[in-house]
């Protein structure tokens, strides 16, 4: 069984062993997603909707990371997006996304990632959910964002030592760039393009990448100023969500800062976290999503 503090969280050595522990499965499967990607990329089924699309290579990326992981863990569950799971009695939950980002993987876009983090709770259920180790792994730019609690947040690249990184320190909302994500379903996209107006005049300009976790980490290293996303599943959010904290930024749902969730997830530099709060808090308000 692992030992915990009083939070439930693990001791920071034990923090930093599992960091350790997913930055290098995540590297494997990033190996795994690039090297082995078919020419004709064959989609297996879709998800939510027709566009939502599942391909092969998220389910082997995902078998990949549950293999590994249960190998050197035994004892923790596992939680993905795609099918299987493992359950386990430590106390520990690994919250994966074999590929975050499966349309731009589709289209040879090349930013999409592989998402793993480690959290105590039940990612199904929001209270008490609580992911103390994440690690998001870019493998076309060779991009390695990790971090646990307390530990500070960290970029590394092949060949190079890890640099610290820092959320930005920008106070003025008009100059903020901002990442935003959409859904797949139609009523949810019109609801969100609705919400998009009354955010986007409010900023410098919105950025659309597609993939929440690469967004979160792209807050922490300061490339954009602040992220919203509404329908986000668990898995989007758990790792990114560890580096932004690291990373100084502030986290956020629909009351405000603490924990995000599918209802609205923001993220922002702490000069402009009250305000930005309150743009998309009021923005998502009114205009009660689907």
């Amino acid at each position: 069984m692992t030992a915990t503090t009083s939070s439930g969280i693990p001791p920071i050595e034990e923090r930093a062993a599992l960091e350790r522990l997913a930055v290098e499965v995540a590297l494997e499967a990033a190996r795994l997603i690039v090297e082995e990607r078919p020419a004709d990329l064959g989609v297996e089924g879709t998800k939510s909707t027709q566009t939502d699309i599942v391909t092969v290579m998220d389910q082997r990326s995902q078998d990949l990371i549950i293999e590994r992981l249960s190998a050197a863990r035994p004892h923790d569950a596992v939680f993905g997006e795609e099918r299987g799971g493992v359950s386990g009695d430590s106390g520990v939950t690994w919250v994966v996304d074999p590929i975050d980002g499966t349309v731009n993987y589709l289209y040879g876009i090349p930013a999409y990632a592989v998402s793993i983090a480690a959290a105590v709770g039940a990612p199904d259920t929001p209270d008490g959910f609580v992911p103390f180790v994440g690690v998001v792994a870019n493998p076309m730019t060779g991009q390695t964002f990790h971090a646990h609690t307390g530990g500070g947040a960290w970029l590394s690249r092949p060949g190079e030592a890890a640099t610290r990184i820092a959320a930005g320190r920008g106070t003025d909302l008009g100059l903020a760039l901002v990442a935003t994500g959409f859904g797949y379903a139609a009523e949810r996209r019109r609801w969100q393009a609705r919400v998009l107006g009354e955010v986007l005049p409010a900023v410098r300009d919105i950025r659309r990448e597609g993939s929440a976790a690469l967004d979160l980490c792209h807050v922490a290293s300061g490339w954009v100023d602040a992220f919203y996303e509404t329908g986000l599943n668990p898995w989007d959010l758990a790792a990114g969500w560890v580096v932004a904290l690291e990373a100084g930024a502030v986290l956020g749902g629909v009351d405000g800062p603490g924990v995000p969730d599918g209802r609205l997830a923001w993220a922002a530099g702490p000069g402009l976290a009250d305000e930005f709060s309150a743009l998309v808090i009021g923005a998502t308000g009114a205009h009660r999503g689907v």
